[in-house]
């Protein structure tokens, strides 16, 4: 397993044919999104069951990745 933060998760990714190295405020931003992100969904998880919260957890995942994208663009 490789940390999203490590300069080799650019190793053996079939998606993205040019990588850059992070510096560490990026790396640092994309820890604190990811935490974040999780702490929401850890509070969602905690709400229950429905289609409502399905949806939340969803657009949570989907926020994280575009914002991480964003970064490592």
């Amino acid at each position: 397993m490789i940390n999203s933060t490590d300069d080799s998760r650019t190793t053996n990714n079939v998606m993205r044919h040019e990588y850059r190295v992070l510096s560490d405020a990026e790396k640092a931003s994309m820890k604190a999104i990811k935490d974040k992100g999780a702490e929401l969904l850890d509070l969602i998880e905690g709400q229950g069951a429905s289609r409502e919260l399905s949806i939340a957890r969803t657009k949570t995942e989907e926020a994280v990745m575009w914002a991480v994208k964003h970064i490592t663009k």
